[in-house]
């Protein structure tokens, strides 16, 4: 391996330490505990190798959510994956979507509600976030129904599953309604 190789690696490694902080920090203390002093403090790096990977705070959260749009992808193709018929892939993918924003709330946060600096729903979208939406229209675009966009179907259920996530978790709607409204939402909103 070449010096320049191994220091590659190296930067690499750093970035994805300075990420996972930053994510276990966001979820144990919130977003408003990641500051770059407290991610040097606990990486043991100083503040400005941190500058050097990440201009700030805005761009360490667009990191998380990348990752955790990779993650959420790679959880809702297991999910489906292991459903037979469009139904149940459909239930299955409802499922596992509110389960990522439950389970991961401050990557959930990075991903939809924060600023990370990241384009959505545009040519210069990066590859986690349309690899993530792609996940979802694999199986909410087979059941779209005849002369409806794929595309905006997925959409408008993605935004559904948003706010059954967002609601819930504020508080504003019971958790243990969520399968009754999971079956709700797939029986009225599919084609199914």
């Amino acid at each position: 391996m070449s010096v320049q190789e191994r220091k590659q690696r190296e930067r690499a490694e750093r970035e994805r330490l300075i990420v996972a902080t930053a994510r276990e920090l966001a979820e144990q203390q919130g977003w408003d505990a990641v500051t770059t002093r407290r991610l040097a403090e606990r990486i043991e790096y100083s503040q400005p190798v941190l500058y050097s990977h990440f201009r700030g705070k805005r761009e360490i959260i667009g990191a998380v959510a990348l990752s955790g749009a990779a993650e959420m992808a790679t959880a809702l193709r297991a999910a489906t994956s292991a459903a037979d018929g469009p139904r149940a892939r459909v239930i299955a993918l409802a499922r596992a979507y509110l389960a990522f924003a439950a389970h991961n709330p401050a990557v959930y946060d990075a991903m939809f509600r924060l600023d990370g600096g990241l384009a959505f729903a545009r040519e210069d979208t990066p590859d986690p976030l349309k690899d993530a939406f792609a996940a979802l229209l694999e199986s909410l675009g087979e059941v779209a129904g005849d002369g409806v966009h794929p595309g905006r179907f997925t959409e408008v259920f993605w935004a559904a599953l948003h706010g059954l996530a967002t609601l819930t978790r504020a508080g504003r709607l019971p958790p243990e309604d969520t399968e009754r409204r999971v079956e709700l939402l797939v029986d009225r909103l599919s084609v199914l």
